[in-house]
């Protein structure tokens, strides 16, 4: 199931304690064209709330949250080459995969996260 944070993370939560996690498509309109994604290693722990990468835009570099806390299984290689793959579809190029996923109290629905994007 997909969630959402405030800062426009998002976690794809399996039953197997899995996830997924990536920046909005929210998020990567208001950034701009990404130009660098700086990811975690495999193995860092990561913290809800916690800064965990960066990405680099024509315009600034932001960090990017973790909505869960877990320990990184996975990242997304392919970022490293071609961050702009963010801009193509938010969805689909995740930054990293976790183990061991919690999800922390406040984390949006897409339904709820699309209206709070309303409140904008």
């Amino acid at each position: 199931m997909l969630y959402f944070a405030k800062s426009h993370e998002w976690a794809n939560l399996n039953e197997d304690g899995t996830a997924t996690i990536g920046i909005s498509d929210y998020a990567q309109n208001e950034l701009g064209d990404l130009v660098f994604v700086n990811l975690p290693e495999v193995g860092d722990e990561l913290s809800s709330g916690e800064v965990f990468a960066d990405v680099e835009s024509v315009k600034a570099v932001s960090d990017v949250y973790s909505p869960i806390s877990g320990t990184v299984e996975e990242i997304n290689e392919n970022l490293l080459d071609n961050p702009a793959l963010i801009n193509e579809s938010a969805y689909d190029a995740w930054f990293v995969r976790v183990s061991n996923a919690t999800l922390p109290d406040g984390l949006m629905t897409k339904e709820e996260y699309e209206h709070y994007l309303a409140t904008l």
